[in-house]
């Protein structure tokens, strides 16, 4: 893997995942929660088969056809990588689940019953629950030449082989409505708890829902299909139209993966694969049972068993009776979510729609909570007679429905309401209120790491910055008047951004210019330091930079949540590079920017990742911290992320995640964070 200046990104990612299941196996965590970590890695595995195998496979294509075309590193071997990697993953995660977590839930007087017929008592529970209740759900089909039947993406089913009584054979599908009722049946018998998956109480019935068949056999599977790519957004020039060529030639929703058990009869698996137009998928034989993302549901409520409660601290030094523009105005300060609560944002938004003061606002929204109560509030600034403009994202993936349902509430209540332009998605986090004081126009805003959104809030570790600066505000306003005019940024754009950092325009730029700033420092002999906290680093310009960092003597050290393309720890490359990965109760969602700049630091922040898509194909802002007392805030939080020795893993050259060797003192970064916000 070393042989090559990048790694590849898609089995990054893997390998993040990797660590997320891992988490699963950590005794100390509590087994709840453990359990959840094994449902957060089905779900992004579940994804990675939506939006990166139709990639994958596309560019396998390619790399066959003209390997000139392919990604830097030339490999046209990385599906098969991807799909060995996936399969070592499935068989830890089944040893993980049958042989640590069920018999601790069973020490635990739970018994999640997995593969095995039911108790008695429990049986008789589950005939009653099948014929009220999941029976009204359940949809036979019957498959021959002539069925037309489209299995739902990531939807669960049954293969049914019947005979009748002359021996005649019949296949049939059965949905497993799992979306309609719980997963999960539960009842209690002599102090034990007994938890069903609705899978079996089906299986267990099938001679209610085909009564004079026998029941020759019966098989689970799902079929996961591709995500409607934006592909602008992830490549670019002929690679990009390549990709597009691929995919064109398949058919809407392509079937990418045909997740089974194990057992089906081959030539009753080669019919299913041929009637639903499975040939292409890729075929795994699983277990038992699929869509294990469910787990975040299991009906458990038992002390102990769910991380210790961290309520949200209340932010340090804001008042309830003073108007928050106000306390902006005197100073700038920092909510770090979710360890401090998320009402100050949403106090900045109600307070801002009923000021009489304020006369415009100006916010970009990527992923709204589904009943936001931003949203809410920026509908009533509206209707008290305040111009309200929103720059809605509808390519945010997976959002799209949800973002359009607001878009058009909105514009119903008469905000002005901009779309970004195609193939450039606005990912920036800002937020603008412009105020008439005294006959002079002042500013309060908002630049933050994440989204614009309350329930993500609350297990997401973002920054949120309340200032009003009027050289970065004004800038702010100068980049909503570009937006609002849904135009591409080009080199005849006339907008300078100074104190900003704007994809597009300037970010790529200036990150280069404060590495060289750092590289010329250590040639003098200088102290020279990078610090970088992000979800994902790609980009092999600024890789690039990095690299020569590294040799001239800098000492870079790397927080990266997932992908990560960097080598570290190469000797003449990057032997000055670390590269750690911190999983822990929350998801890690700030991107925080350090420069040593000769022993007084700068701080930046923002919503840019240093990925291709961040960087070329998305407007981005970040942002320079000017407050002392914030800035040194933000430093002491990222330093104790860097001596994490407990939830933290070192990225080593072979692309695997490295236990730190736990020294005292023992630093558990988030638990480190919130003690240390808790006490201001």
């Amino acid at each position: 893997m070393a042989n090559y200046r990048f790694f590849n990104r898609d089995l990054s990612w893997l390998g993040f995942n990797q660590r997320v299941m891992e988490e699963a196996a950590n005794p100390a965590v509590p087994l709840l929660e453990r359990i959840k970590f094994l449902s957060i890695f089905s779900s992004n595995l579940d994804e990675f088969y939506r939006v990166r195998m139709p990639v994958l496979r596309a560019l396998k294509v390619i790399g066959e056809k003209d390997k000139s075309d392919i990604n830097a590193d030339e490999q046209t071997d990385i599906l098969q990588k991807a799909v060995d990697f996936i399969n070592q993953q499935q068989s830890r995660f089944g040893d993980i689940l049958r042989q640590q977590l069920l018999p601790a839930f069973k020490e635990q007087r739970i018994h999640i019953i997995y593969n095995e017929e039911f108790p008695e008592g429990v049986h008789k529970a589950t005939v009653e629950y099948f014929l009220t209740e999941v029976l009204a759900f359940l949809q036979p089909v019957s498959l021959n030449d002539k069925t037309e039947f489209f299995p739902e993406n990531n939807k669960l089913y049954f293969i049914v082989q019947l005979k009748d009584q002359q021996g005649a054979e019949q296949v049939v599908l059965l949905n497993i409505p799992s979306d309609e009722l719980s997963r999960f049946f539960s009842t209690k018998i002599a102090g034990i708890q007994y938890i069903a998956f609705l899978d079996d109480i089906i299986k267990f019935n099938l001679d209610k829902v085909f009564p004079g068949s026998n029941i020759a056999g019966c098989y689970s599977f799902k079929v996961t299909r591709d995500a409607e790519l934006d592909l602008k957004d992830e490549y670019s020039g002929s690679l990009s139209d390549q990709i597009e060529k691929q995919l064109s030639k398949r058919d809407f929703g392509l079937a990418t993966r045909f997740l089974h058990q194990p057992g089906i009869p081959l030539r009753i698996l080669q019919m299913v694969k041929q009637q639903l137009d499975l040939l292409n998928a890729t075929n795994i034989e699983g277990g038992y049972y699929h869509n294990f993302k469910d787990f975040f549901s299991l009906p458990v409520n038992a002390p102990g068993m769910s991380y210790e409660p961290w309520p949200g601290s209340s932010a340090p030094g804001i008042r309830s009776d003073i108007p928050l523009v106000d306390q902006i105005a005197e100073r700038d300060f920092m909510i770090h979510t979710p360890y401090q609560n998320y009402e100050t944002i949403l106090r900045f938004f109600n307070e801002a729609a009923v000021n009489p003061d304020v006369n415009e606002i100006f916010v970009t929204l990527y992923r709204v909570a589904s009943n936001s109560r931003i949203v809410h509030a920026l509908i009533s600034a509206a209707k008290n007679g305040k111009k309200v403009n929103v720059m809605v994202e509808l390519k945010a993936r997976f959002d799209e429905a949800n973002n359009l349902k607001w878009a058009k509430v909105m514009k119903d209540a008469g905000v002005t309401i901009t779309y970004s332009v195609t193939a450039l998605k606005v990912h920036a986090k800002i937020g603008l209120v412009k105020m008439e004081k005294q006959g002079r126009m002042v500013y309060a805003g908002l630049l933050a790491t994440g989204n614009f959104n309350e329930s993500t809030a609350k297990f997401y570790t973002d920054h949120i910055l309340f200032t009003a600066n009027h050289e970065l505000l004004g800038e702010m306003e100068l980049l909503f008047m570009f937006l609002a005019k849904r135009e591409k940024p080009s080199k005849s754009t006339p907008v300078n951004f100074n104190k900003l950092l704007v994809a597009q325009f300037n970010l790529q730029t200036r990150f280069s210019e404060l590495i060289d700033r750092e590289i010329a420092f250590a040639k003098e002999g200088l102290p020279a330091e990078i610090n970088l906290k992000m979800n994902n680093l790609e980009d092999q310009v600024l890789i690039g930079k990095l690299y020569e960092a590294s040799q001239a003597g800098v000492r870079v050290s790397l927080i990266i949540r997932s992908i990560c393309c960097l080598i570290p720890g190469v000797k003449g490359m990057s032997e000055n590079i670390t590269v750690k990965r911190i999983v822990d109760r929350y998801l890690e969602h700030g991107r925080v920017f350090i420069f040593g700049n000769n022993g007084n630091k700068e701080v930046y922040m923002g919503s840019a990742d240093w990925m291709n898509r961040n960087i070329y194909h998305r407007i981005e802002v970040c942002f320079p911290v000017y407050d002392e007392a914030v800035k040194q805030a933000m430093i002491s939080i990222v330093d104790l992320q860097l001596k994490d020795n407990v939830q933290a893993v070192m990225l080593n050259q072979q692309l695997e995640n490295i236990p730190i060797k736990a020294e005292e003192p023992l630093v558990r970064s988030q638990e480190a964070i919130y003690q240390l916000l808790s006490l201001k």
